[in-house]
């Protein structure tokens, strides 16, 4: 059974990575590799891809995370996922990594913006990798066939392996179709 702090750390957790993600499509059509040649999949020495004991290794020597071991690691059953949440040191509050079948996917970092503002960091990476794919209110996303990374407000920098999350979108939507289906089968039983 899932206590309920756990059940309601996942929540905010994926209302956090999720929903903002879901708000813009992937654009499967273009390809954006080379545009965006030099687009990172890590942060520091933590990489997209990693197994959860690297992950929990790479945090455990680094003095920006907070690391406390396994009480800072969920185990989410039905989506055979792992969550990391900790919290930061200096210009990083929170960090939240999300592994699928013990893969890290998504990493997510929330900023101080007591030490660190929205602009400077897009400012950053506007001078590394060029402007970027997309631009709103809510965020600023760069992204490679294989890579997405977003400046999302207040501020939050988002790494997320497409493969992987475009998989777990591709499984969400069968699901719902079959849902959809069922519904349907069962009112023509009428």
């Amino acid at each position: 059974m899932i206590c309920p702090s756990v059940k309601k750390k996942a929540l905010l957790f994926l209302m956090i990575v999720f929903l903002p993600a879901l708000s813009i499509p992937f654009l499967h059509a273009q390809d954006f590799s080379d545009e965006y040649a030099d687009l990172p999949r890590a942060f520091r020495n933590i990489t997209l891809g990693m197994q959860l004991d690297e992950l929990k290794n790479t945090l455990t020597g680094d003095d920006l995370f907070l690391f406390r071991g396994d009480r800072d690691v969920s185990y989410l059953p039905a989506r055979e996922e792992s969550l990391v949440e900790i919290a930061g040191a200096s210009f990083l509050k929170r960090a939240f990594f999300q592994l699928r079948g013990g893969e890290l996917f998504i990493m997510a970092y929330s900023l101080n913006t007591a030490l660190v503002d929205h602009y400077s960091v897009f400012m950053a990476f506007v001078k590394k990798y060029g402007q970027p794919l997309t631009l709103d209110p809510k965020e600023a996303v760069w992204e490679t066939d294989d890579t997405r990374i977003s400046i999302e407000r207040p501020l939050t920098v988002k790494y997320i392996d497409k493969t992987i999350f475009n998989d777990i979108l591709d499984e969400s939507r069968a699901k719902k179709a079959d849902s959809i289906r069922a519904r349907e089968d069962f009112l023509n039983e009428f």
